[in-house]
């Protein structure tokens, strides 16, 4: 393997990285780090929220 052909893959690794870092910023992975911790400590009302999927699953008539 020559010189230039490790540079080449480790300059494509390092932009795909940087490039992924990107798309997890845009997409709002790092918006509230400390929110979930906190999140699981809040109280439920218990209620449970039924979607379409799970009205299916449970055999019942969708609702439309």
């Amino acid at each position: 393997m020559s010189l230039g052909f490790l540079i080449a893959i480790s300059l494509a690794l390092g932009i795909a990285a940087w490039l992924g870092f990107l798309w997890s910023v845009k997409s709002g992975q790092y918006d509230d780090p400390e929110g979930p911790k906190y999140r699981m400590l809040d109280d439920d009302d218990g209620t449970t929220q039924r979607g379409p999927d799970t009205e299916r699953m449970a055999g019942e008539k969708r609702k439309e």
